[in-house]
């Protein structure tokens, strides 16, 4: 990381420091950064209600030779404020919080930031829940290189258009049955889902329908 850098930041946790001072862990498009925001607590502080929890700012971080960084600067730019006021999408934003973390521990992947924005955005968009949860498992597992068999199945063959199929845990792939529930519409929304931004996914037409039937896959 250069001395100081100017990017866009999310808050994944927050820790309160000292008298006024703040650590903040915060996903970038660079990866995951700890700064700590001095005098943030203090109520004329001008980093005071820039960098919040569930919104994006523009940030600037020095990074000396510490770890840990320094949030010199920092103007928010959105704020997912509806999320705050529904428990449900309140606590399935916090699960995204936690998994980004974590994910950001083992590598780090520009897509990161994208996908936890677009989540968010989601969230507080009222997109449905099931719609967000499901988009975000599948990218994040595409992401993290674990992206779900949507090309051979169980025995090695190609999807056939033709068929149904239902999914095998165990083998994690597609497996062939006659009175399986996965079509290649199904299969169609799956690969879109992993292809297009989670706003475009609103656009499909029986997106409602279709989403009881892939989203155990999705949660595999």
């Amino acid at each position: 990381m250069p001395a100081d850098l100017r990017t866009q930041a999310i808050v994944l946790r927050r820790t309160n420091y000292g008298e006024s001072d703040r650590i903040l862990n915060l996903l970038t498009p660079e990866g995951k950064v700890s700064v700590i925001a001095r005098g943030v607590r203090k109520e004329k502080s001008r980093l005071a209600g820039s960098i919040e929890l569930f919104s994006v700012a523009d940030v600037v971080i020095h990074k000396g030779h510490s770890d840990l960084g320094i949030l010199t600067s920092a103007k928010m730019l959105r704020f997912y404020q509806g999320l705050l006021s529904d428990v449900e999408r309140l606590e399935l934003a916090s699960s995204f919080l936690k998994k980004l973390s974590r994910a950001s521990d083992q590598f780090t992947s520009p897509e990161h930031f994208s996908l936890l924005d677009q989540s968010l955005s989601g969230l507080n968009q009222l997109f449905p829940l099931a719609l967000v949860e499901t988009w975000f498992s599948l990218n994040l597992a595409r992401i993290g290189g674990e992206e779900l068999n949507l090309v051979r199945d169980t025995a090695g063959d190609e999807l056939n258009p033709v068929l149904r199929y239902i999914w095998d845990a165990q083998e994690e792939a597609l497996s062939p049955n006659p009175n399986g529930t996965i079509s290649a519409r199904e299969i169609k929304f799956l690969r879109f889902l992993l292809a297009r931004p989670l706003a475009h996914a609103t656009k499909i037409e029986d997106f409602e329908r279709l989403l009881p039937l892939i989203t155990p896959i999705a949660m595999k």
